[in-house]
Formats: C-alpha cells, structure tokens, sequence
C-alpha cells in the first residue's frame, strides 16, 4: 500500500512540475528560413502562389502521397484555400490571407487539436542573378497547454522542413527558368 501512495504522489508530483514548468514557458513562437533562387520571382511565386503547386515542392506533401487534399476558393492568390488530411502529417488547412504577384503571400495555417492558426508569409526579394525568398511562420500558444510545450521547440521541428521545401522550390523554379 505504501508503494502504491508513493507511486500516485511522484506521478501527481510530475504533473505538477509539468504544469509549473509549462505556465513559465513562453506563448510567442517564430520560424524563418530563407533561401537563394537563381530564377526570376515570377516563376517562383506561379509555383507558391497556387495551392495545388505545392505538392511538387512542399516536404509535406512529399512525406504522404496519399495525403487527401480540398481546394476551396479562388485557384490562386489571397482568399485560395486547401484543407488536408494525412496520418503522417496531421489534418490541417492553409489560407492565403493576401497576395502581391511576385512580392509576398500571406498566409493563415491550422491543424487539428493545435488551438489558434498560426500566421505567416513567403516573401519574394529580387536581386542581381535571382529572387530571395522567406518563408516565416509565428504564432501563440495561449490557451493549448499541448502547444505551449511544444512552442519553444517549433524552430527545430517545422524549421527544417521549410529548409527541405525552400530547396526543393529552388530545384524546380531553377530548371523552369533555363
């Protein structure tokens, strides 16, 4: 009986500290990854500023084929929209809130059980010999004990694949463009 009442207080005391430890954790998070096209903005943005584009390009799409996708809305620019649903990937949407050809894409992303959209953009920079891109995400996570622990960790687990979706953006709008 003793065992049992020390096990039940470590396992209360735990959550407490998880608790603790999850209300000191911030509710701001941020992503950005940038990367270097040697082609003009026009190709690349006709590849961002489609939904139904991003499957040639976007990690995602790349780690479930069989990932289930609705477009809604106009095919492209500010108010083109696609929900997804993937066992791998988690069920989700993407909106582009705002669209300026060849300058920037807004958007509004959400997923399942993730609490509040997280907002973001791909902006375009032209310069001698191609176009810079950055990809940023951010969001809160105010009010979802789950994201408020994973927030400070959101850099190094959605970072890397927009680095992997950046580059293979460059791969495709680079033989477009020779």
């Amino acid at each position: 009986m003793n065992i049992l009442k020390w096990l039940l207080g470590s396992i209360l005391s735990l959550v407490i500290l998880i608790l603790a430890v999850a209300m000191m954790l911030p509710n701001e998070y941020a992503v950005t990854r940038t990367v270097n096209i040697n082609a003009p903005a026009d190709k690349i943005y006709a590849l961002v500023v489609d939904p139904r584009e991003w499957k040639k390009w976007s990690v995602w799409n790349q780690r479930d084929p069989a990932m289930q996708m609705t477009f809604s809305g106009p095919a492209t620019g500010a108010g083109a929209a696609w929900d997804w649903q993937s066992k791998s990937e988690g069920n989700g949407g993407m909106k582009f809130t705002s669209a300026v050809a060849n300058q920037k894409i807004g958007y509004e992303m959400h997923f399942e059980g993730m609490g509040k959209p997280s907002s973001g953009a791909l902006l375009f920079e032209t310069h001698a010999g191609g176009t810079h891109i950055t990809w940023s995400m951010h969001g809160t996570s105010e009010g979802n004990l789950m994201m408020k622990l994973f927030a400070p960790f959101m850099d190094k687990m959605v970072g890397p694949d927009f680095e992997t979706g950046l580059n293979n953006l460059k791969k495709i709008a680079e033989k477009i463009s020779f």
